[in-house]
């Protein structure tokens, strides 16, 4: 009995042990709020309303090319060299994945 008084104790606090854990980190959308308001000082009324739908909505810039994993990188190289041979080939292909 003793034991599931003692669990009844600790179960709350788990809980709010464990919602501290997850709201420490913030989500992206609270980062761009953030962004957002620092960037809205000084606007007032409408033109901060008008300001803060348009800086919410806005899409983040696109990354200029994503890594390529090692065998996707094999796959491009392997394309690219068609037609060469020999050590063309193994210059072109040493070249081609050593580059990041």
């Amino acid at each position: 009995m003793k034991k599931l008084f003692v669990a009844s104790l600790l179960f709350p606090l788990s809980l709010s042990l464990s919602g501290a854990v997850f709201a420490a980190e913030p989500t992206a959308q609270q980062n761009k709020m953030k962004t957002c308001n620092a960037e809205a000082t000084g606007k007032r009324g409408d033109e901060r309303k008008a300001f803060m739908k348009e800086c919410l909505s806005a899409k983040p810039a696109a990354s200029p090319e994503p890594k390529l994993t090692q065998q996707d990188k094999m796959k491009k190289c392997n394309a690219d060299a068609t037609g060469k041979k020999g050590d063309d080939r193994k210059a072109f292909m040493k070249e081609c994945l050593s580059n990041k």
